[in-house]
């Protein structure tokens, strides 16, 4: 029988973000995490403060983001890179309207940290209106960041890449393993899990493209107009990603995939290839708060899931409020508490 403080299951910004707090804390886990990408693995790995349709700022997002470059600087410990690409988003105005709402809102205490009130005229993409930065914003190198950890947590014989079997688990053990707590971090595959299938999560299906672009965009950021558009590895650029709460076929829908082809054709107007079309799931709620919380039968069984479209902030900021909860008993933030769905 094989002892550990922690079974995870699920391998995405939830369980990788946990599963380092754990790291730190030198407890003993094991990851349970099919050999497939999920919804974090296949995201844009944007890092941003803003809405970028309202110009709107959201519950934490300082914390989170300051959050997240501390972490980011003690995964590079054992990993040995840093993942944070510190290249601002730049955002591309449809108007005059947009500039002004963009600068009225830069004058405010909530926003001004955020929203540079000096405008940019950009290169290779159309934007008669310019394009405004939005400070503190970056991008996750989300290929090595996940790459990285799976050969990290491999060589520590932390990670088994199968199938989670929840018929077999008893309230202390799994298979051939005894743990003390389990914490379940699986997406929008929670509606398969016995224990909380019920929890509010809803799927919001989102594709994005990787394209080849017959002219290289010349800056060094991350474009956005109707979606998002940045460099890959090689000569690839990512563009997305759409939003369908609707859509449930787990296969490329083509009116998502136009509406890309569009949105790009709008701001970059020269020649492009698709490469390949990708989509995933991501996991919603309705009051935009991630959900944390243990089962009301099995205490030691626990969820971490609900992160919504901000994975890579959600995911690290509130593993450590999780990680708290359960170790030293610290009460969870009422915002996030599984318990206010049972009010």
């Amino acid at each position: 029988m094989k002892n550990v403080d922690y079974i995870i299951v699920g391998g995405g910004y939830a369980g990788f973000f946990f599963a380092h707090q754990l790291i730190q804390n030198n407890k003993t886990f094991l990851i349970f995490s099919e050999n497939g990408r999920s919804a974090s693995q296949v995201s844009a790995g944007i890092v941003n403060p803003v809405v970028l349709k309202k110009f709107t700022t959201f519950w934490l997002a300082q914390e989170q983001i300051s959050f997240l470059k501390g972490t980011l600087k003690e995964i590079e410990k054992y990993t040995g890179k840093n993942y944070l690409i510190n290249e601002n988003i730049h955002r591309i105005f449809h108007d005059k309207k947009e500039q002004e709402l963009w600068l009225s809102k830069s004058e405010t205490e909530q926003l001004e940290p955020f929203l540079n009130p000096e405008f940019k005229n950009l290169e290779t993409v159309l934007n008669p209106f310019a394009a405004g930065s939005v400070n503190l914003s970056a991008r996750l190198n989300v290929e090595e960041f996940f790459g990285d950890f799976k050969t990290f947590l491999k060589e520590n014989n932390h990670l088994r890449e199968q199938h989670f079997d929840y018929s077999i688990i008893t309230d202390n053990s799994y298979e051939q393993i005894s743990f003390k707590h389990i914490v379940f971090c699986e997406g929008i595959g929670v509606k398969n899990n016995p224990f909380f299938s019920e929890i509010p999560v809803m799927a919001n299906k989102g594709h994005h493209l990787k394209v080849q672009l017959s002219k290289p965009l010349t800056n060094s950021f991350t474009l956005k107009k109707k979606h998002f558009l940045f460099p890959l590895s090689g000569d690839s650029y990512y563009y997305g990603g759409t939003y369908d709460p609707n859509e449930r076929t787990n296969e490329i829908d083509d009116f998502a995939k136009q509406q890309l082809i569009e949105g790009l054709s709008e701001c970059y107007p020269h020649d492009f290839e698709i490469n390949e079309v990708n989509f995933g799931f991501r996991p919603t709620v309705r009051d935009r708060r991630p959900i944390l919380g243990s089962h009301p039968e099995h205490p030691n069984f626990y969820v971490f899931n609900g992160l919504g479209a901000r994975g890579i902030l959600n995911g690290c900021f509130f593993s450590k409020e999780l990680y708290e909860h359960i170790e030293n008993q610290k009460p969870l933030m009422p915002e996030v508490d599984l318990k206010r769905f049972s009010k």
